[in-house]
């Protein structure tokens, strides 16, 4: 496999050494999948776990290794890039950085020691009518007992079939603005009334519909304070966005590394076919971007490390937007490179477009970024 574009001067020695570690790793594990429509598996996750390394972001006071959030980032480029069955970790890390914010002592240690041991978390905001306008939901919980009984139900929720509790988004109260009176509310995936329908679609069994039908949790299930919920995730913003990101990168890097080598070896009219200008300049340009995009999530991740509570919106919705989109064209590129074996399902291009298309839709569309950048900027 090809070297990533660009070397890690700007990293570490202890971070390079990180990098290689999961490269090793993705080189020498092959993990079988329960299913091939399912990109994570709980034995993958779980020996990662005992290498300390799903519990990156978590302090060691909980289990964790007490790394930074750029650690993460490498974290999730490398498994992408990699092909590492551990698809769950990103949704599970925005899920951390919730707990490591606004959660009590006693959900820290809870929570935070599942994750360290590889286990997943997921989070539900969007529902059928709400989705760029989490504003928009319906489901609601209300105070009854000393439990919090949840009614409604949520769209497009990742591995929540492979989590052991769900970050419910839902609303507790009214305000004078529709963002008000939003609450968190974690919920167990084996709660009475909590049922997951798998939605099937060109990426495989990743994403669910799920149904609450008067879910009773103990009011200690709150994360945060109660009405507070949008304001809890604008401060995870930029946590979501760069997690996004970096994994879009790892797909963009996985998706030119194996045109490359096609282009490498494949010969056409007597020649390789990547002795051709129109695919060098493609080529080119490309690692061009990578080698952008790479230092662009790199630099916003570091100001979040600088200040976790700092609000990047430009920064991280433009780190967003380049990761997603550039793996989009990585993606695209390979399969006209490789053309009917791109497109062949036998083989992994089409699989790296299937992957990549769906990263400039989730945690914010692509124009959705563009809306934020806009605005940033006076418009």
């Amino acid at each position: 496999m090809a070297t990533a574009v660009g070397p890690d001067t700007d990293l570490t020695p202890e971070q390079r050494d990180f990098v290689d570690a999961l490269r090793d790793f993705a080189e020498r594990e092959r993990f079988e999948l329960e299913g091939q429509e399912d990109h994570h598996s709980d034995e993958a996750a779980a020996r990662m776990g005992e290498l300390g390394w799903y519990g990156l972001t978590i302090d060691e006071s909980y289990g964790g290794s007490g790394g930074s959030f750029l650690d993460a980032t490498l974290f999730l480029e490398e498994t992408a890039r990699g092909q590492i069955p551990v698809a769950a970790y990103g949704v599970t890390l925005i899920v951390v950085g919730a707990l490591n914010r606004f959660g009590t002592d006693e959900q820290k240690k809870d929570f935070l020691a599942r994750v360290t041991a590889g286990g997943t978390l997921a989070i539900a905001m969007s529902e059928a009518d709400a989705g760029s306008d989490v504003a928009a939901l319906k489901t609601r919980a209300r105070l009854e007992e000393g439990e919090w009984v949840i009614d409604g139900a949520k769209m497009w929720c990742s591995y929540a079939h492979r989590a052991s509790h769900v970050l419910i988004v839902c609303r507790t109260g009214e305000g004078s603005e529709r963002h008000e009176g939003l609450s968190m509310i974690l919920v167990p995936r084996e709660a009475e009334g909590f049922t997951m329908t798998p939605i099937p679609t060109m990426g495989g069994q990743e994403t669910n519909e799920l149904h609450l039908d008067g879910v009773r949790v103990p009011e200690e299930a709150l994360l945060g304070t109660e009405g507070n919920g949008w304001l809890q995730l604008m401060a995870g913003l930029n946590v979501e966005r760069i997690i996004l990101a970096a994994s879009a990168l790892g797909i963009a890097q996985r998706a030119f590394d194996d045109a490359l080598k096609y282009a490498k070896e494949r010969k056409q009219f007597g020649r390789p076919v990547g002795s051709f200008q129109a695919i060098q300049h493609r080529f080119a340009d490309r690692a061009t971007e990578l080698a952008q995009t790479r230092l662009l999530v790199r630099w916003v991740a570091r100001l979040t490390d600088e200040d976790p509570l700092r609000m990047l919106p430009q920064e991280a919705s433009m780190a967003k937007l380049a990761a997603t989109e550039l793996a989009k064209r990585c993606a695209l590129d390979g399969v006209q490179t490789a053309g009917g074996y791109g497109y062949a399902s036998e083989y992994p291009m089409e699989g790296h477009l299937r992957a990549a298309v769906v990263t400039t839709i989730y945690g914010g569309t692509s124009e959705i970024q563009k809306n934020i950048i806009a605005k940033t900027l006076g418009l």
